[in-house]
């Protein structure tokens, strides 16, 4: 409709403003539309010598082409808005339908605007459930790694129990088995030590404990040395790799202490003083602590 009026525009000015007034401008979907519409009918009341009211009309053109840097249509538009202003005559039916042209323009802009709110709303409420819909994701996958880490702390935590149970069982082995093969050793010894009986009492005591001491020099000692190993992970295969060079009184030395024996009774059974075998123990933990590094927490628990 647009076109016919434009190409009828020159040849009969009238007719062409009748079609332009007979088009609902409300119903427009688009602001170019809108603003070429604006434009013919600014020129069709110019071409039938009628005055405009208001510059309500030419101004939706000039407007829209000013922001689209169209300058053609612009220049055109504001010629148009002077004459279309200072036209002479004034037609009470050409105001009435320029009046109607400009409330449906109204109803077109308000249509619009409330499009644009419903777009906007639209538009937010897509970020808003995108948010959401991001944020329970992420929330799931949190959920997904929280079980996981759950799933691992627990097994962790069966590792450890484990771990506990097998250490309380190595103590108990290693407590019972010193206290089964040793408890009597050291008993004679602390009583040869400390006694103050008779002579034919200490002789018999003297007897019997030196018949323990060589059997724990000899038999025994093979007998303690598994004991501790069994006990204690191996630690003196362990000593023994990371120090090759430990002497062999130093070994038996370790081996006495890791079987929880007194300093009194180590000092019978490798013929040392008291003041000797601290000395001692005091060399052998300082060259452990330099040569079995990686061991440092076991074997200093030794001491």
């Amino acid at each position: 409709m647009l076109d016919e009026a434009e190409s009828m525009m020159q040849s009969n000015p009238s007719l062409a403003l009748n079609k332009l007034n007979s088009v609902d401008v409300s119903e427009f979907r688009d602001s170019a539309t809108m603003a070429r519409w604006a434009l013919l009918y600014s020129e069709a009341m110019v071409a039938n010598r009628l005055s405009a009211p208001s510059d309500t009309i030419v101004n939706i053109a000039v407007d829209y082409y000013r922001q689209q840097n169209l300058t053609d249509q612009y220049q055109k538009a504001s010629r148009l808005k002077e004459l279309v202003l200072s036209s002479a005559d004034a037609d009470a039916l050409a105001t009435a339908l320029y009046l109607q042209k400009e409330k449906e323009f109204f109803l077109y802009r308000e249509r619009t605007r409330r499009q644009m709110y419903m777009f906007v709303a639209i538009f937010i409420l897509l970020i808003a459930a995108g948010a959401v819909v991001w944020m329970r994701q992420r929330l799931k996958l949190q959920s997904l790694r929280n079980e996981a880490l759950m799933a691992e702390a627990s097994g962790f935590k069966s590792q450890i129990e484990a771990s506990r149970s097998d250490v309380s069982r190595l103590e108990m082995k290693l407590h019972g088995l010193l206290d089964k093969r040793f408890s009597l050793i050291d008993s004679l010894c602390q009583t040869y030590y400390e006694s103050q009986g008779t002579k034919s009492e200490r002789k018999a005591i003297v007897d019997k404990v030196k018949s323990q001491i060589e059997s724990a020099r000899t038999d025994s000692f093979p007998e303690m040395e598994q004991a501790v190993n069994d006990c204690r992970d191996n630690i003196l295969e362990k000593i023994k790799v990371s120090y090759p060079g430990i002497r062999h009184e130093d070994y038996m030395l370790l081996v006495f202490v890791a079987s929880g024996l007194s300093t009194r009774t180590i000092c019978l059974l490798l013929g040392e003083s008291a003041d000797v075998i601290y000395k001692r123990k005091s060399r052998l933990k300082s060259r452990l602590k330099e040569s079995a590094e990686a061991l440092n927490p076991d074997v200093m628990a030794i001491f």
